[in-house]
């Protein structure tokens, strides 16, 4: 293990929580509790089937939220490894450090800027053509929202411990009404209905690739939209027109690369996976997709072959739009691109 082990955790868990600190307050209440609940069974080692008290989450939330308030001006600390200090997002280099210790490290910024980092135990890397993938056993530090699968530039990060909680939240959320659906297709089809805690492990296993997929979906959908994209995300400055602009994206990243290939497959149980998470604006703009699942559970994938197929032209079409329109109106361009969910030619 790395010399300076414990220095270098403790200096990416206080970036964590700085930027926890300065970010946690703009998640609605409902979701803020939901991830504070699952952070505080991360950081106390709590299974994920063990009941939490009530009083005791909450003592810790004033814990934590007082600690925060102690962060909220301080500064990102450099991180300490093997006798030297790095900036705390020159993530090519700190894993190339880390890596003969059998770690891995990521950083960037996710939704609206907020800073994102984590730590954890290297479980394999792995390259897809240019892309490379680097997979996150066990993690040492993190921040209340721990996302199972990024792409920072050309490397995929997917956090199996990570998605092991997101996959159980699901599980825990159908169990209490258990709806028809495409959640209950995928459960069933992993046999949560016979043992729950073997079945989280198959699942996860299997939809870390659907993950996997969808980051080189996301890459593919950069090569295709160039540079510019990354410049409009970074300028926007619009809450309402980053979703926007992030449904769209993810659209277009899942029919270039996910769908097709989970198809091509005949991936059944990914497949029902996949529309399970499609929810909130991407789906609320695509609702063609939404419909040809329906034939699909019946046997008959053309409508969903169909709507993949325009989806791939569509969604392309439709990110460009929003390049084309903050390139032109530059002052006014956040509200325009935030009003195309509400234009009946931007959906499909």
């Amino acid at each position: 293990m790395i010399m300076d082990f414990d220095r270098l955790v403790s200096a990416v868990q206080t970036n964590c929580d700085i930027a926890d600190a300065r970010y946690a307050g703009e998640l609605s209440l409902c979701t803020y509790l939901l991830e504070m609940r699952e952070f505080y069974r991360w950081q106390r080692g709590i299974g994920l089937a063990e009941q939490t008290g009530r009083a005791e989450v909450g003592n810790w939330i004033t814990e934590r939220e007082a600690l925060w308030e102690t962060l909220d001006a301080a500064d990102l600390l450099p991180l300490p490894v093997d006798g030297g200090m790095f900036d705390p997002f020159d993530t090519a280099a700190i894993n190339a450090a880390l890596a003969p210790h059998g770690l891995v490290y990521g950083a960037g910024l996710g939704r609206f800027g907020k800073p994102q980092f984590y730590l954890g135990q290297l479980a394999r890397a792995e390259k897809r053509a240019e892309v490379e993938v680097l997979v996150a056993g066990r993690e040492y530090a993190r921040d209340l929202s721990a996302p199972p699968a990024v792409l920072r530039g050309a490397t995929v990060h997917l956090r199996m411990e990570s998605l092991e909680r997101w996959l159980w939240e699901k599980f825990e959320v159908w169990a209490v009404r258990k709806p028809e659906g495409a959640i209950k297709a995928t459960l069933t089809a992993y046999g949560f209905d016979v043992d729950p805690a073997p079945a989280l492990k198959r699942m996860a296993a299997a939809e870390s690739e659907t993950l996997i997929l969808h980051e080189l979906g996301e890459y593919e959908a950069g090569r295709r939209l160039g540079v510019g994209w990354d410049v409009l995300r970074a300028e926007t400055g619009d809450r309402r027109a980053e979703l926007v602009l992030r449904a769209m994206r993810d659209n277009l990243a899942d029919c270039l690369v996910t769908l097709p290939t989970l198809l091509q497959r005949g991936a059944a149980a990914s497949i029902h996976f996949w529309f399970s998470a499609f929810d909130g604006l991407r789906r609320e703009i695509f609702p063609a997709l939404t419909s040809a699942y329906v034939p699909w559970c019946n046997g008959s994938p053309q409508a969903l072959e169909a709507a993949v197929e325009s989806g791939r032209a569509h969604w392309l079409a439709q990110c460009r739009r929003a390049l084309a329109l903050f390139r032109a109106r530059s002052e006014d361009s956040a509200i325009c691109i935030a009003a195309l969910s509400d234009d009946a030619t931007a959906r499909l």
